[in-house]
């Protein structure tokens, strides 16, 4: 959302059994999730980089640390995460 789509809206649900995250934007979208999912892929700029973004980490590390993760994407209309954390 920071660097390809500048932005979108993050909204929290909270559950009794868990916390649900949805990222949603209106970016260029996922052209291949199963590509972005791997660690280290990126299309981050060299600009980007830079200023510390686009180490292929962030979906990989979204996934790795929540219980369940969705991704909803269509490209030229945006992407959507939906992220699940069980509350133990």
């Amino acid at each position: 959302m920071v660097i390809h789509a500048h932005g979108g809206t993050a909204d929290i649900k909270l559950y009794e059994d868990c916390i649900e995250i949805i990222l949603a934007d209106k970016g260029p979208g996922i052209k291949d999730i199963d590509l972005a999912m791997q660690e280290g892929f990126s299309t981050a700029s060299d600009t980007t980089r830079s200023l510390g973004f686009g180490a292929g980490m962030g979906l990989p590390n979204m996934k790795r640390y929540t219980d369940e993760m969705k991704i909803d994407s269509e490209v030229g209309v945006g992407t959507t995460v939906t992220m699940k954390i069980k509350i133990r």
